[in-house]
Parts: C-alpha cells; structure tokens; sequence
C-alpha cells in the first residue's frame, strides 16, 4: 500500500515538473548565409572581396572564402572565430585569400580552440596546392607570417589542418561532421584550380559557384534543387574572349540554375564592369530562368528554407 501510494505521489509531481526543452533534430535549425564581401580584386568597388558565412542557429560555422575587406565585415556581422568549423577555399587568388593571416592573429585574443579545418584545390603551375598554400604563410622558419607557425602543429590552442582536393569532375563529399555534409566539385577558371562547394545541413542546401566560366559542365549536377545558389557575376553579357574563359555571363549563369532546378540565385563577386548593368543582367539570367534573382550587397542575409 504504501508503495503505490509512493508511485502515484511520484507521477503526480512529475506531472507539474518543468518539461525540459526539446532537442531539435539537425534539420529543423534556423540556416542563414550572409555574404561578407560581394565584390572582386578591384578598389573602387566599395566592396569587400569574395566572401561569405553560413549560420547555424546564429553560430557562425562556415566560412567560404575570406578576401580583402572581409576580416571587418566579419567583424561587422558580430561572427565569432570560436564558432568556425570549416573554411572552404573556392581558389587561393588573393582576392579569396588575403584576410586569412588577419583572421588567425585575431584568433589568439578569442577563445577559439581546436581544429579548424581548411579545404581547398590542389596545385599546378600557376598555384600552389592548398596545404602548400597555407605552409607558405605560416609555417616556422620560412612562412611569410611565421611567427603564426604554432597554430600550425605547435602549442597554439586553434589549429589549422589544411586539406587538397585533387581535381574530381564528379561531385566528393569532402566533409561529414554534426548534422552538416560539404560537397566539392572541381570548376574551369582558366589556368587557376577552382573548386565549387555545396553545403547541406540536414534537407537545407547552399551551391557556391566560385569563380568559374561553365565549361566543366559540373555544376548543373553539384547544384541540383539547391536552396540558395550564389553565382558570381563578374562580367556582363559582351564580356571579351578571355574574360569567358575565367567567367559565367549571365545568360550561362541562368542556363546552370534552371538545368539544377535551384530555388533561388544570389548574384555577388559584382565587379564594376557588371555594376550598373542590374536589369540587364537580370533580363540575361531570366532568359532561361525564371525564378527568384536577387543581388548580393555586403552583409546581405539570405535564410535558407
């Protein structure tokens, strides 16, 4: 008898108990990309150069690409170091890369810790391969910045573990950690190793074109039903022969977001030479897509749904 009187007394405060708060799965939390930096190399672009964040419940995870001027859009956007996961390198020009010392001294006034891990293309004649890359910045007695050397296996509390990704003409998950799945494809940009990225986390999807003219033919299937796909539009439609040779124009940028069936295009890396010539860049894309455009300004928003 006093047993079950015990029992019902215990149900009956867990009835009026406090529930604890539920645990999500992966997929229901909130996913933003914010673009850093929507311009080129140039100056006089008022831009900040190729960069961009994606947010997972207000956590500043991935960071594609860190160009001049982002280490103060980064700042300007309240992200946070000790929130990176990953950084993905679409190229190593410097237009992609050049904040990147900026970032790791920052680092060391942070509680940044861990593993960062950096994935990039892998070398050729014109470039080095991305493991080489950051070495060459940072590695003791002979990187520019050497005197970062330890956060390249020394004592540092964040470590950078840099990784190649050798040239693959089919999509290669490259990584697969807490809910969030990268996918890497390899983009002709001339002479210079380029790499197109897809960034899933749970049913949620972000295509980076990077710098790229179409030729592969790679990122119609990298792209295919993505949420948000960021195209760069760094030349207008009577760009020269060797300006299509690095680069989409616009009607190639509308050609690859139809045949991938994408949900909506974020036009950025907007150089001055596409600057001005909004409406017929959008009458271009439009000619064989017709869902939503939209034009990347730095510390533009987007939420993925």
């Amino acid at each position: 008898m006093k047993k079950t009187f015990l029992l019902l007394f215990i149900i009956s405060l867990s009835l009026f108990a406090k529930p604890e708060p539920l645990s999500l799965p992966f997929f229901s939390k909130s996913v933003s990309l914010q673009v850093l930096g929507s311009g080129g190399p140039e100056m006089g672009d008022k831009r900040a150069s190729s960069s961009y964040l994606i947010w997972i419940n207000k956590k500043s995870r991935i960071l594609i690409d860190f160009g001049g001027g982002a280490s103060l859009r980064f700042e300007e956007a309240e992200a946070k170091i000790a929130d990176l996961d990953v950084i993905l390198l679409t190229n190593l020009q410097a237009e992609n890369t050049s904040n990147l010392p900026a970032l790791l001294k920052a680092s060391f006034f942070t509680k940044a810790s861990g593993d960062l891990e950096i994935f990039g293309p892998s070398g050729n004649d014109t470039m080095p391969n991305t493991r080489g890359f950051i070495n060459k910045l940072f590695i003791k007695n002979s990187g520019a910045w050497e005197y970062l050397g330890d956060h390249l296996g020394g004592g540092a509390k964040l470590q950078l573990k840099s990784h190649n990704i050798k040239e693959t003409k089919e999509p290669k998950v490259i990584y697969d950690k807490d809910g969030i799945r990268i996918i890497a494809v390899s983009v002709h940009h001339g002479s210079i190793p380029a790499l197109a990225y897809r960034v899933e986390i749970g049913s949620k999807s972000v295509t980076f074109s990077g710098d790229m003219n179409g030729d592969y033919h790679t990122l119609e299937t990298l792209a295919k039903d993505s949420d948000i796909f960021v195209a760069h539009n760094a030349i207008p439609k009577d760009a020269g022969e060797r300006a299509k040779n690095l680069h989409m124009t616009p009607f190639i940028i509308g050609e690859i977001a139809q045949k991938a069936r994408v949900k909506s295009v974020v036009l950025s890396h907007r150089m001055i030479r596409t600057l001005g010539r909004e409406e017929e860049t959008i009458r271009e894309v439009k000619r064989n897509y017709r869902a939503k455009v939209e034009f990347a300004d730095d510390k533009s928003n987007y939420l993925v749904e």
